[in-house]
């Protein structure tokens, strides 16, 4: 019997990364993994040929544009890839009834909630990267019915720029960082993120919509640099700090804990806490030697 071949967009990417070590683990599907390089998702014709070629069952977008701050000037080149993008793949995915996993960013919530957000809550993006994450993700639905949104927040792994690699460099660096105490969420490692998608591809059951996933607990962006602080056995001191002192070309929202029940009940998911995540990371980079 022909194996079910799964296309991943964004290959290189911290998740694209995750996915690819993830994968052997389930050998019953055909992988086949495209850097930006292999595949400019912006390019149509591009998208419906590389689809034709490689007839895939499944698609898990992993590209975007992520640079939240450069994105506020580059309006146009965010639109492009978060959103325009998006649906030539979700059409090229609806052409081959081709089932399609497009991953999108708490930052489509304004950030002042005060009570976990769930899917169906009113969306309000407060930057273009979040307006762009929710243009995508009504591309998507509008070109292909057969589409499962992830909304995930501050994803880090052990591979690419993140931060709790940059908290670990400037920890070794400097005798002091200040790190916002004011904006509330929860990390998403990336490898648990990569097994969540895996599970739902490998269940029985396909359920379009959208899905909310991170790590479990609630924290500032100051109490998980203080964790890696611990576990990488640091001495810098980590001086808490308002959004208001740390001012960035784009504003984030205050508040973005996902409330994650509906994926758990729809998937049978178990979802780990953000400190043994965290501890997980941890423990390859140093095995890196970074």
């Amino acid at each position: 019997m022909k194996k079910s071949t799964i296309l991943i967009t964004g290959a290189n990417g911290q998740l694209g990364k995750e996915l690819q070590v993830a994968s052997v683990k389930y050998p019953q599907f055909d992988f086949i993994f495209l850097s930006k390089d292999e595949l400019a998702i912006n390019d149509i014709e591009k998208v419906f040929e590389v689809f034709q070629k490689n007839q895939p069952s499944f698609c898990i977008n992993c590209a975007a544009y992520t640079a939240v701050d450069k994105a506020e000037s580059e309006n146009e080149t965010a639109f492009l890839m978060n959103a325009d993008a998006v649906g030539f793949l979700a059409a090229a995915c609806k052409s081959l009834n081709t089932k399609f996993i497009h991953i999108s960013t708490d930052y489509v919530f304004d950030g002042n909630s005060s009570a976990p957000l769930n899917e169906d809550d009113i969306t309000n993006p407060v930057n273009v990267y979040g307006a762009s994450k929710l243009k995508g993700e009504e591309q998507a639905f509008k070109e292909n019915d057969q589409t499962i949104v992830i909304r995930t927040s501050w994803v880090y792994s052990e591979f690419g720029n993140n931060f709790v690699k940059t908290m670990i460099r400037l920890m070794k660096e400097r005798e002091a960082i200040n790190v916002v105490s004011d904006q509330i969420g929860s990390p998403t490692y990336a490898a648990d993120l990569a097994d969540a998608i895996l599970r739902i591809i490998n269940a029985d059951k396909f359920i379009p919509g959208i899905y909310n996933y991170s790590n479990e607990g609630k924290i500032s962006w100051f109490d998980f640099a203080t964790a890696i602080k611990e576990m990488i056995d640091s001495n810098c001191k980590v001086n808490p700090i308002p959004t208001s002192q740390y001012p960035t070309p784009a504003k984030r929202p205050h508040y973005s804990l996902l409330d994650k029940s509906k994926i758990i009940s729809t998937y049978s998911l178990k979802i780990n806490d953000w400190k043994e995540s965290l501890a997980s990371c941890i423990d390859k980079i140093k095995k890196q030697g970074a």
